[in-house]
């Protein structure tokens, strides 16, 4: 089986240095890039498995290559765990609402980090029967296979893991998620729910569907569902 490869994106040449031995020791490949645009350059010719992307970087942000990421079509579903020294909630919750998978802040564990990132790693691919069936509920259409939901015929676009957050809810319409229910069926087993990650993708999707945002009911002291029709 081919090893898995790692794209790290750090501009401090130590910290770089240091993720990249760690990895390297697990039999992770790894690319790496000091800038935003280095880091761009190359997934463009070659999809990682998983980024590691510092949010401070020289040029382009993380930020911002996490938006392009989530927009191009072959890499969209590439996960990304943010690397960063910012432990402000704003910074965390704008990368996820982009549709980044984790995030863990400097200084750090590198037993943490690696088990963050064999956490993310093993999240479940859907088998190819679950990723065609098309989901018709509550005026929308829900297309696993494109990643796509339309809504009074129109494409109404959501981030990764907002519309994995939503497939999770509409396929088992009327049961209750707890959070981590959710975070294992999007993330896979291992994910650590961290402060208001899940919240952020359902106010997300919330917003984003408009009126059929309602259907989408918090059941308080449990989790969520999607109401049945």
């Amino acid at each position: 089986m081919q090893n898995q490869r790692v794209m790290i994106v750090e501009d401090e040449a130590e910290i770089r240095e240091l993720i990249a031995y760690n990895l390297r020791k697990e039999g992770y490949e790894i690319d790496e890039a000091d800038s935003g645009e280095t880091a761009l350059a190359i997934l463009r010719r070659r999809a990682p498995d998983l980024v590691l992307l510092d949010l401070m970087l020289p040029d382009v942000n993380g930020l911002e290559v996490c938006r392009r990421l989530k927009r191009h079509p072959n890499l969209a579903d590439t996960p990304i765990i943010m690397v960063t020294a910012k432990g402000e909630e704003a910074d965390i919750v704008a990368g996820l609402e982009l549709g980044a998978d984790d995030y863990i802040t400097k200084p750090f564990s590198p037993r943490v980090l690696l088990a963050r990132v064999a956490a993310v790693l093993r999240r479940p691919r859907e088998s190819e029967a679950e990723s065609s069936e098309v989901i018709r509920i509550h005026g929308l259409e829900i297309h696993p296979g494109r990643y796509e939901v339309l809504r009074d015929g129109g494409s109404t676009e959501l981030t990764v893991t907002e519309f994995k957050v939503l497939h999770a809810l509409a396929r088992q319409p009327g049961w209750v998620l707890t959070r981590y229910q959710i975070a294992d069926m999007v993330h896979g087993g291992g994910y650590v729910v961290n402060d208001r990650s899940i919240d952020v993708q359902i106010a997300g999707l919330r917003k984003k569907l408009g009126p059929a945002g309602k259907y989408i009911q918090t059941v308080r002291g449990v989790g969520y569902r999607f109401q049945d029709e």
